[in-house]
């Protein structure tokens, strides 16, 4: 893999090494993790111990990501590096235990969620939780009386963020603990509909709050294939941290993360685009453990579904190394960047508007607010001193550093006839992509208008040259190349409502027909489609554009 990267590449002196950190986050596999998981389960059960109002009560924790994090935009990995680390902080505090480091869950080396990730206090499906989520009766009476006076206290500047987001007041932020969703219109209506969509409740009960359990923990093949070595490796191919086209918008296949946007509270002003890692794993990965996808889904729709699927995402305590294991992926396209002697930084003409992006709601590991902090603030990992165990990815950081010469394929641009997009590859651009081992992978880029129904779909199926009228197939088809997914519940101010466009970048398989069948001297001709994914409506989307290109 190394070579691969290293081709068309001169070498330059290697960037110095980082410091030694004071604390190192270790696979949940290893003897370390598996230690950890020890403390972590102390943790948990003294944060749920904690009563409603204190702001290490492991409920309240889930409603600083509840009211302030952000998906589908460029702050994503910052904000997240901001709340687990203050959360890794924390479960030192509760324990009386310096030694704790949150430990991270590779789904690429082990696509099932950890044995022990299944033990009383870290299931949210067992009985320390019963108390509190055993129904909706009970965590109302627990946590909104607590939820209500913290809202009283809140300060001008976090008053108008959580309008940016939609919540005026703390029932606004109920409605969306009980799924009620605004209904989009056309043309709008004076007073719009609020419905409840049991897909889009945050709160679940205790025993439906996660639909993997010890007897079946494994990812699924949809899901195993969108966390497999090929997706990681071409989302951290990438060069810049955020580029952006002439339009202003971010480049789906040229950049690291997510749409810019104006505030970590709203969505784009076009099109949401969706980097590759946090479209397809991150993404999916929340998705399927918290049911949406897992064996059985069509007997559950419409929902709700578990913890995992939605903003109170938090109250499984396996989000947490899920996102250890997304923060240790941005470490390693950090460390890639610099390698080739690339920055890992956004723009010089993006950078103070997004270092100083302002993130109100954290709470630090003694139980204080931090009123003024900003995504600076969190933006490398030495505030809270801690590096990572290696883990997958780390392949395509080169041994030496290196300054590309490599020609990145220009982008190809597709016709799109309403549902199918046609777009032609010459064969030289497909013989390097099947020749790099995953060093230069082609990148299809797809514009589609998300569906109108507040309770429609959150997952989409990408399908390549699939035979007429073929429009459900398995992860192990010819015609697969990935499903990509949608996070959380279409609220205001993060995702927006059905009928704004989405942006996402696939990474495509070597394993498609398209090239392994390719004919002696001819080009790739690829016929794209999207499609709802697992048992849903099996019409294909309209499309608006489609193009292919190379991250490089």
């Amino acid at each position: 893999m190394a070579a691969a990267v290293a081709a068309g590449a001169a070498a330059v002196p290697l960037t110095p090494a980082r410091a030694a950190a004071k604390y190192t986050r270790p696979n949940v596999t290893s003897a370390a993790g598996k230690r950890m998981l020890g403390i972590y389960a102390r943790g948990v059960e003294a944060m749920l111990n904690q009563p409603a109002d204190h702001p290490h009560n492991w409920f309240r924790n889930a409603f600083v990501h509840m009211m302030d994090c952000p998906h589908g935009n460029w702050w994503f990995y910052v904000w997240h590096r901001g709340y687990i680390g203050y959360f890794e902080q924390t479960i030192r505090t509760v324990t009386n235990d310096a030694s704790f480091v949150l430990p991270y869950w590779d789904w690429t080396e082990l696509p099932r969620i950890p044995d022990g990730m299944f033990d009383d206090f870290l299931t949210p499906t067992s009985a320390p939780f019963l108390p509190y989520t055993g129904s909706v009766a009970a965590f109302t009476r627990f946590m909104k009386p607590a939820l209500t006076e913290y809202w009283k206290g809140l300060s001008a500047d976090q008053l108008t963020q959580q309008a940016k987001r939609g919540y005026n007041t703390v029932d606004d932020v109920w409605k969306d603990i009980l799924g009620y969703t605004l209904i989009p219109c056309d043309p709008p209506k004076p007073v719009p509909d609020v419905v409840p969509i049991a897909q889009n409740q945050a709160f679940v009960i205790t025993g439906g709050a996660r639909y993997l359990t010890r007897d079946n923990p494994k990812l699924d093949g949809k899901t195993a294939a969108n966390v497999l070595l090929s997706k990681i490796l071409a989302g951290l191919s990438p060069k810049g941290f955020n580029v952006t086209n002439k339009a202003g918008d971010t480049d789906p296949v040229k950049s690291f993360t997510s749409s810019q946007t104006p505030s970590h509270h709203v969505p784009p002003p076009r099109s949401t685009v969706f980097s590759t890692l946090e479209g397809f794993p991150h993404n999916k990965v929340h998705n399927y453990i918290g049911g949406y996808g897992s064996l059985g889904e069509k007997e559950l729709q419409p929902g709700p579904f578990g913890n995992m699927t939605n903003n109170l995402s938090p109250v499984d305590p396996v989000f947490f190394l899920h996102h250890a294991n997304m923060d240790r992926l941005w470490d390693v396209w950090t460390r890639k960047q610099l390698a080739m002697g690339l920055s890992p930084d956004p723009s010089d003409a993006d950078s103070d508007r997004y270092l100083n992006e302002p993130f109100l709601f954290f709470i630090d590991g003694q139980g204080n607010p931090v009123p003024d902090g900003k995504a600076e603030d969190y933006f490398k990992t030495t505030p809270f001193e801690y590096d990572y165990e290696p883990g997958s990815g780390e392949e395509i950081i080169p041994k030496t550093a290196l300054v590309s010469s490599a020609e990145s394929l220009p982008p190809i641009h597709s016709a799109v006839a309403a549902d199918v997009a046609t777009v032609t590859v010459p064969r030289a651009a497909v013989q390097s992509h099947l020749a790099a081992g995953g060093a230069q992978p082609l990148v299809a880029a797809m514009t589609l208008t998300r569906p109108m129904d507040p309770a429609g779909p959150r997952e989409f199926d990408v399908l390549v040259n699939a035979p007429e009228g073929v429009a459900e197939v398995s992860a192990d088809s010819p015609y697969y190349a990935g499903t990509f997914a949608l996070f959380g519940a279409p609220m205001p101010g993060m995702h927006g409502h059905g009928g704004m466009d989405l942006t996402f970048s696939v990474p495509l398989p070597q394993t498609l027909q398209a090239f392994t069948a390719l004919a002696a001297g001819a080009d790739a001709t690829l016929k794209i489609k999207v499609v709802p994914s697992n048992g849903q409506d099996k019409k294909a989307l309209a499309l608006k554009a489609v193009s292919l290109a190379t991250p490089s």
